[in-house]
C-alpha cells in the first residue's frame, strides 16, 4: 500500500476522532460510563433507550428549540408519540431524526479525505435516515397494532364462549387478561382499571380510540351492544367467523413472503462469494503489477 494513502487513513480517522470530541465537548454529550449508567436504570424501568439516543440527547433538545411545525403536524405527532408511547414532544421527536441524519453527513466528512466517492454516498444517506427516522413512530403504531390484532380473534371466541353463562363484561376481560399477549394485556388492564373507577361505556370507547384498529372497533361495538342490554350472541358469533378468516389471510400473506426473503438471502450469498473471489483477484493482479514494476 503507498504511503500517501496510509498517510490519508491515518488523517481521516484523526479527523474524525477529533471532530467527535470538539462536538461532543461543544454540545456537552455524556460520557460513555454516564449513558451506561442512564442505559441500566432504563432497562430497569423497562424503556427502550438506546446508547445513541442517550448521547445525542443533549445535542437534540438542543435542536427542538428551533424545530418549527405547523399545528395540524403537531397534533398528529402528539397523537401518534401519545399511542406509541414515547415520552417526548413532537419537537424533540423530530430534533431527533435531525441529529441522527446528520451523523452519516459527519462520519462521511472523513471518508471524502480518504475515498471521496464513498464519502459522498454516505453524506447523502443522510436524506434516507431522515425520513427512516421520521417515520418510526407510525413503524412502532403499526407494530404495536398488529401485535394487539393477533390476540383479538382470541378474544372473540373467549366472549362467544362465555356468553352463554355469563353477561357481565369486566368478568369477561379479567378472565382473559392473564392468557393474553404482553400488548393486549396492557390495554385491557387499563380499561378494566377504568370501568372499575367510572363508565363502562366510558372506559370501552377509550380503548376504541387509544388502540385505533379497526378490529378493534369491531370488538368495542359488540361490548358496548353488551352493555346496552342487547342480545350480541349472533353478532360475536358472525364476528369470531370474520376474525378467523382475516387471521388465515393474513398467515397466507406471511407464508407467501418466505420464498421471496429466501430468494432474497440466496442473492446476497451469491454476492458475497462473488465479492470475494473478485477480491482475491483484483489483489493478484495489484502484486502482479506491483513486482512488474519493480523489474
Amino acid at each position: 500500500m503507498p504511503i500517501y494513502t496510509i498517510i490519508k487513513i491515518i488523517a481521516g480517522l484523526c479527523c474524525g476522532v477529533g471532530m467527535y470530541f470538539l462536538l461532543a465537548d461543544a454540545f456537552r454529550l455524556p460520557t460513555i460510563k454516564t449513558s451506561q449508567a442512564i442505559n441500566n436504570v432504563a432497562k430497569r424501568q423497562n424503556e427502550n433507550i438506546g446508547v445513541i439516543d442517550i448521547w445525542l440527547g443533549n445535542l437534540a433538545a438542543f435542536v427542538a428549540k428551533h424545530v418549527r411545525i405547523n399545528e395540524f403536524k403537531r397534533q398528529e405527532l402528539v397523537s401518534d408519540l401519545r399511542t406509541a408511547q414515547m415520552d417526548m414532544t413532537p419537537e424533540q421527536y423530530k430534533a431527533n431524526a435531525i441529529v441522527k441524519s446528520m451523523l452519516a453527513i459527519i462520519m462521511g466528512l472523513p471518508l471524502c479525505l480518504i475515498i471521496p466517492l464513498i464519502g459522498v454516498l454516505v453524506m447523502s444517506s443522510s436524506v434516507v435516515l431522515y425520513f427512516v427516522y421520521s417515520n418510526s413512530v407510525k413503524s412502532r403504531i403499526r407494530g404495536h397494532r398488529a401485535k394487539i390484532e393477533n390476540d383479538l380473534p382470541r378474544l372473540v371466541s373467549t366472549v362467544e364462549k362465555k356468553l352463554t353463562h355469563e353477561r357481565g363484561i369486566l368478568g369477561i376481560l379479567e378472565s382473559f387478561i392473564p392468557s393474553s399477549g404482553p400488548e393486549l394485556r396492557e390495554e385491557l388492564e387499563i380499561t378494566v382499571a377504568d370501568m372499575r373507577s367510572g363508565n363502562e361505556e366510558a372506559a370501552i370507547t377509550r380503548l376504541e380510540a387509544r388502540v385505533g384498529s379497526p378490529m378493534m372497533s369491531d370488538v368495542c361495538r359488540g361490548f358496548i351492544a353488551m352493555i346496552h342490554g342487547d342480545k350480541a350472541e349472533v353478532y360475536w358469533s358472525s364476528l369470531e367467523q370474520k376474525f378467523a378468516e382475516i387471521h388465515r389471510n393474513r398467515m397466507r400473506a406471511e407464508a407467501a413472503k418466505i420464498p421471496g426473503k429466501v430468494r432474497r438471502l440466496s442473492m446476497c450469498m451469491l454476492f458475497c462469494f462473488i465479492a470475494v473471489y473478485i477480491v482475491v483477484i483484483l489483489v493478484q493482479i495489484i502484486d502482479s503489477l506491483g513486482m512488474i514494476g519493480g523489474l
